[in-house]
């Protein structure tokens, strides 16, 4: 055991997760709290690890034209692969056409009392995005505003060079202290991932499919739809890397996405993979991945395509072209602002269909298998932050030697 790979114990950890999940079934969920415990261990070094990698890859460029050319090329991928997503998401939902043969009536009500949220306009989105209160954005996790202001506080050091050498060194070594805790935090992962594995096949099981089995392999294949059709594209002519070497190297993500279905969650070990493995300098992965793990949401695009879509047959509502144009739009701007609204997947895409007109009785019903099509898009969110770190590393030549 002591010889095997963080990757190849991860994935036992998640068969053998699979395996108890469908032998004991609800008998197994006496281990949620060693699950829980590693989610909070996990989220206990998120706020520390964004908030000091952010500063410290900043500050590292060094040279503030080459920042803004970096940054740009970033939010620039990051945008183009959100809008993609989302419309590749809604040409799977009308091949698919999982509501088509969903009959009303089958909607059940779980008793789940859910709020539509306001919809936020670009300025609110915008506005959202800056703290009041930097340390109140510290103290509640909003990684968002926690990022707004490690920029500004990377770019402060930048500007001031010399004369802060030593704020920039006590940074630096932070952050080589908080990957030292990661490190110890990552070493629980196997069992971790074993854990919260086994409680969710153990609680949904096999019968989920019977209803909504259709709904949910449309989620799978839009996902993988991304990867064949978008990641293939950008690592093999723009990131100009071996496909096998790319799947090899990333599968350790795609397990810790897949478990605990948290992309900031998952931060630590996307940081640790891209600068070791994929050799990627850590000031650029120590900038982007950050913004990435907030921003750069492509799974939750297919997911809110698809959700919608569904919707929308199986009401048998017709959106326009121009509607679904709106949609996409849409999608992009709400994608940005997720991060700091709790359960977010679920409040704005009631907020989704109600601006689109849409019933949103059906909800009830998809929160209960929420976390399922959850594991497939935060895992999908992860590979487009590294995806686009990759692309952005080949453009400016800023892989290790």
């Amino acid at each position: 055991m002591k010889n095997l790979s963080m990757s190849a114990k991860v994935f036992l950890g998640f068969g053998i997760g699979i395996i108890l999940g469908l032998i004991f079934q609800k008998d197994i969920l006496w281990l949620q709290p060693i699950g829980d415990l590693f989610l909070k261990l996990i989220k206990m070094i998120v706020v520390p690890v964004v908030f000091l990698s952010i500063i410290s890859g900043i500050s590292s460029i060094g040279d503030i034209g080459k920042l803004k050319r970096i940054g740009t090329k970033v939010v620039g991928f990051y945008i183009v692969t959100t809008v993609l997503s989302a419309i590749i998401g809604l040409i799977v939902a009308h091949i698919m056409k999982p509501g088509a043969d969903f009959a009303v009536s089958q909607i059940v009500d779980t008793g789940e009392v859910i709020k539509p949220a306001e919809p936020m306009t670009v300025s609110q989105t915008i506005l959202s995005m800056v703290p009041d209160n930097p340390i109140t954005a510290l103290a509640t996790g909003n990684l968002m505003q926690i990022i707004v202001f490690g920029v500004f506080i990377g770019i402060a050091i930048t500007i001031l060079g010399d004369r802060v050498k030593n704020v920039k060194k006590v940074i630096d070594e932070a952050n080589v202290i908080m990957f030292k805790i990661t490190d110890m935090v990552m070493q629980v992962t196997p069992f971790g991932v074993t854990a919260l594995v086994a409680c969710s096949v153990g609680e949904y099981g096999l019968s989920i499919f019977n209803i909504l089995g259709k709904f949910i392999l449309t989620h799978y294949i839009g996902a993988f739809s991304v990867v064949l059709f978008m990641y293939i594209f950008i690592i093999k002519y723009i990131a100009k890397i071996s496909l096998k070497d790319f799947f090899t190297k990333i599968t350790e993500i795609w397990l810790v996405a897949f478990s605990t279905t948290s992309s900031s969650g998952t931060l630590p070990v996307s940081l640790r993979v891209t600068e070791e493995k994929f050799k990627v300098k850590d000031e650029l992965a120590s900038f982007t991945l950050p913004i990435g793990a907030t921003i750069n949401m492509n799974g939750i695009a297919v997911y809110y395509a698809v959700t919608v879509l569904f919707v929308a047959q199986v009401y048998g509502v017709e959106l326009s072209l121009m509607q679904q144009v709106m949609f996409i739009f849409m999608t992009t701007l709400i994608s940005i602002g997720t991060p700091g609204i709790p359960n977010s997947g679920i409040v704005l895409t009631i907020m989704l269909l109600t601006t689109m007109g849409l019933p949103i009785e059906i909800m009830g019903m998809i929160v209960g298998i929420f976390r399922l099509i959850d594991m497939i898009h935060t895992a999908l969110n992860v590979t487009g932050d590294v995806v686009s770190t990759l692309a952005v590393a080949r453009i400016e030549h800023m892989y290790k030697e």
